[in-house]
């Protein structure tokens, strides 16, 4: 069992057996706990009762679509949500991620890959419930207290905007943050469509940060959908 696993449970909402059967195996393998529901209503019950660390969610679900599900969720609770499902549209996609899931994982997928992010959902969540003053990414730091980032134990100079996106992608670090998510946070709700902002923000960070776009390792890129912070 893996001390990130450890005593960690995910509900899994998904109408095919095989797959819940499946999860069960990997999940377990992987030392967490696992609860299930085959229906939306039902999930939505669990994920209240079952106090779940993680939510893996499908969207084709028979008697509700998954995106009410999280909507349904995200009324009273920030649990992680990672969405599996076989709609690998990037329309789908983003309705998802806006309607409040974390995260988005389309079938046929790799057992390592999912394991992954549901280790970075359980990480950024304990983070979110500490608060922490400073994220660190090898030698990059992130100073949320101090609005301060350095590289290398080196300050690096980045204008208010570029600050605020990366401080953003810090907070929810692992996660996916949608481009709509951080346009409305950073330039405001009358720029959703404006990404040519945000790409060219991205951009100049990455320039200052050292990091190269074709092989990063600070900020990953998600095409058409967002961006998340290794």
């Amino acid at each position: 069992m893996t001390e990130t696993a450890e005593a960690h449970r995910v509900l899994v909402i998904e109408d095919e057996a095989p797959i819940r059967r499946f999860l069960a195996i990997a999940l377990g393998s992987a030392g967490f706990a696992m609860e299930e529901a085959a229906r939306g209503r039902e999930g939505i019950e669990r994920a209240a009762t079952a106090a779940p660390d993680v939510v893996v969610l499908d969207l084709g679900l028979p008697d509700m679509d998954g995106k009410a599900v999280v909507a349904a969720i995200r009324e009273w609770s920030q649990v992680p949500i990672l969405i599996l499902s076989v709609r690998d549209g990037e329309a789908e996609k983003i309705a998802a991620l806006d309607a409040g899931a974390d995260d988005y994982v389309t079938k046929p997928f790799a057992t390592g890959e999912l394991l992954a992010r549901l280790r970075a959902l359980v990480r950024s969540r304990r983070r979110a419930d500490t608060e922490p003053p400073a994220v660190a990414i090898g030698d990059l730091s992130v100073d949320l207290a101090r609005r301060l980032v350095t590289i290398g134990g080196r300050e690096v100079k980045l204008t208010r905007k570029e600050y605020d996106v990366l401080a953003l992608l810090a907070r929810f670090q692992g996660r996916l943050v949608t481009h709509r998510q951080l346009l409305s946070t950073v330039w405001g709700p009358a720029h959703l469509d404006d990404t040519h902002y945000l790409r060219i923000a991205v951009g100049h960070i990455r320039d200052k940060l050292g990091d190269d776009a074709a092989d990063p390792r600070f900020i990953l890129t998600e095409p058409g959908v967002g961006y998340r912070l290794a």
